[in-house]
C-alpha cells in the first residue's frame, strides 16, 4: 500500500504542477492575444485619406510625432472602431496611435504597449487622447506595410503615399525574464486592409 500511495502522490503532484504551468501560460498569453485582436480590428477599419480631411485622416507607420500626447509613436491611423454611445456626441471614426513607453515599475522587463484614442476629431483645440495600456514586457515592435510588391518599414499618406497599404505586418518581440531575448521568437500578425482608397488626380 505504501508503494501504491507513493505512486498516487507522484501522479497527483505532477498533475498539479502541470495545471499550474498551464494556467500560468494561459494568463501570460491572454494580454498578448487581446492586444493583437485590438490592433487587428483597428487596422481592418482603417479609413482611406480624404481630400478634404473631414472625419478622416492620415495613415502613418514609422516614427510619428503625436500631436495629442506629445510622445513619439510608431503608428497613427484613423479607424472606424469608435463605439457610439448616447452620452457621447462622437461618431465611429477615431484617431488611434500605438507606441511603446517605459513602464512605471522599473523592475519589470521590457516596455509597455500603449494605445491612445482621440474621439473628438472636430475639436478646435488639440484634445488629450485617452491612453490604454494593452500589455507589458515588450522588447520591441516592428511594423511593415505591403505596397503590393514589397514590405516597407514606413508609410505616410501626407508625403508620397496617397493610398492605404494592402496589408500591415506586426512583429512583437517579448522581453525575456532573464534579460536575454536573443533566442526568443517574435509574435507575427499580418492584417489585410480592404478599405477602398482614392486614386491620384
Amino acid at each position: 500500500m505504501a508503494i501504491v500511495m507513493i505512486a498516487i502522490n507522484a501522479v497527483f503532484f505532477s498533475a498539479v504542477r502541470l495545471r499550474e504551468h498551464t494556467d500560468y501560460a494561459v494568463e501570460e498569453s491572454l494580454p498578448v492575444q487581446q492586444a493583437l485582436a485590438t490592433m487587428r480590428r483597428d487596422f481592418q477599419g482603417a479609413m482611406p485619406p480624404a481630400e478634404n480631411g473631414v472625419l478622416s485622416g492620415d495613415f502613418k507607420v514609422g516614427i510619428v510625432s503625436s500631436m495629442g500626447s506629445g510622445l513619439p509613436v510608431d503608428v497613427e491611423v484613423f479607424t472606424t472602431t469608435g463605439a457610439m454611445r448616447e452620452n457621447e456626441p462622437w461618431g465611429e471614426v477615431q484617431k488611434v496611435t500605438y507606441g511603446l513607453r517605459t513602464p512605471s515599475n522599473q523592475q519589470m522587463p521590457g516596455k509597455d504597449l500603449f494605445r491612445s484614442v482621440t474621439r473628438n476629431l472636430l475639436a478646435t483645440m488639440t484634445p488629450q487622447p485617452d491612453d490604454q495600456r494593452l500589455m507589458g514586457g515588450v522588447e520591441s515592435i516592428e511594423y511593415s506595410c505591403y505596397d503590393g510588391t514589397q514590405w516597407r518599414d514606413t508609410w505616410d499618406t501626407t508625403v508620397t503615399d496617397t493610398n492605404l497599404p494592402a496589408a500591415i505586418r506586426v512583429r512583437i518581440l517579448m522581453a525575456g525574464h532573464s534579460g536575454n531575448s536573443g533566442s526568443a521568437q517574435p509574435i507575427e500578425m499580418i492584417v489585410p486592409i480592404d478599405s477602398q482608397s482614392r486614386t491620384n488626380h
